[in-house]
This record gives C-alpha cells, sequence and structure tokens, in this order.
C-alpha cells in the first residue's frame, strides 16, 4: 500500500488485529534494492503490526537504492562512504518519530528489521538512539561501530532487544564479521548470540520462522 508523504518513501501494512497501542516493525532493505524486497515478509508476520517497509534514500543505476554508497578503488579495495551512512542513520531516526505520530503508533514498541546493509543500518540506529528502538532483527549484515553516535558506550540498553543471524557460506558478508557482533553487544550488556543457517547471503525459511517466533515474543 502506498502511503503519505514523510521524509523517507515508504510502503505500510496495516495491523488487521488492532490493539490500543500499535506495536510497529520497520523495515531496512539491503544494497542495491528497494523497498518492495523485505515486505514479501509482512503478510507472514504477527498481525497486530503496523508494517512500515523504507526505500533507501540514494538512488543507484540503473535501478535500486543504497542507504550509503561503496566505492571499488585499485587502491583502497573496496570501502564504504561513512559520511552518507550517518546521514542515512539519522534520516531513519528521525523518521521514526515521524511515522509514529502519523500513524498513531506505540513509540515504546518499535522494532527495526534489517538485511545486509540494512542491518548494518538497523545496528547504527538503535546503539546512537536506544531510547527509540525496543527490538533489533539484523539479518545477514555486521556491527560497523564507525557509523555509531560519538559516546554510544555510556547509553543505558537495558531495554534493547537484539536478534542476529547470518548464512555461514554467505560470499557477501564474511560470516566472520557478523560473529563480532554478539560480543561487542555483550561489552554493552547486551545479550544475544548469532544464529547461523547454512545458506548464502539471503534468509532461509528456517532462518524465517526463527525470527518470527522472537518477534512473537518481545513485540
Amino acid at each position: 500500500m502506498q502511503t503519505k508523504t514523510l521524509s523517507l518513501h515508504h510502503i505500510i501494512k496495516e495491523p488487521t488485529i488492532k490493539k490500543e497501542k500499535t506495536p510497529v516493525l520497520f523495515m531496512f532493505h539491503g544494497y542495491g534494492s528497494d523497498e518492495n524486497d523485505l515486505f514479501s515478509f509482512a503478510s507472514e508476520l504477527p498481525e497486530e503490526l503496523f508494517i512500515i517497509s523504507v526505500r533507501a534514500p540514494y538512488p543507484m543505476q540503473p535501478q535500486g537504492n543504497a542507504w550509503y554508497a561503496i566505492y571499488f578503488d585499485a587502491a583502497q579495495g573496496k570501502f564504504n562512504d561513512d559520511k552518507q551512512a550517518i546521514e542515512s542513520r539519522d534520516k531513519i531516526a528521525n523518521f521514526i518519530d515521524e511515522a509514529v505520530l502519523e500513524y498513531n503508533l506505540d513509540k515504546n514498541n518499535v522494532t527495526i528489521l534489517g538485511f545486509s546493509q540494512g542491518t548494518i543500518l538497523s545496528y547504527a540506529v538503535a546503539l546512537s538512539y536506544p531510547e527509540k528502538v525496543k527490538n533489533v532483527i539484523a539479518l545477514s549484515g555486521y556491527l560497523y561501530t564507525d557509523i555509531i553516535k560519538e559516546g554510544y558506550k555510556e547509553h543505558n540498553f537495558s531495554n534493547l532487544n537484539i536478534y542476529c543471524s547470518h548464512g555461514s557460506v554467505d560470499q557477501v558478508i564474511p560470516v566472520d564479521w557478523a560473529r563480532k557482533a554478539p560480543i561487542l553487544l555483550g561489552n554493552l550488556g547486551i545479550q544475544t548470540s548469532l544464529n547461523e543457517f547454512p545458506v548464502g547471503h539471503g534468509v532461509a525459511p528456517q532462518n524465517f520462522y526463527q525470527f518470527k517466533e522472537w518477534l512473537l515474543n518481545h513485540i
């Protein structure tokens, strides 16, 4: 379903089970994709959720979008545009506030779900602004500390829950990168583990059912 114009382009699915306070799930796609990608999960997710799938702000050619550019340079190899990533982090944080207000959602029951580059941003948003996020579902990504707000280690993370998963044969983002997240999160007092599945850069059916069950227990 197409929606009102807020600061980021998005599509929504309204809950089929109405509650006095409506929990919300934001979806953030991967590099080169768009808002329709993860939205295919929407019909299978808990019916009390208001689901918002967001398009990244940087268009790519010939199609797709990115949360930040990735450059391929002979001297430096592959590297990220951290400035764009930080801008996207703050655009998402601002958009969460806008959407909660616009759609009359429960600001204390916000879940963000990311895939790949969308996961990198989800970690950055949740650790920079933990007061805005209750749950994170981090699929096939990694925790990139360079784009988290300065001083983030001083935040209170006691209300933040994080689910992480990764393909054990991922050729896009090595599983070793993802394995660092539970250690870094543990140092912040956030207890989680990495759930690994024998797939590449994607979400296996058993992975989907596992995070769906996790979500049911945390919204």
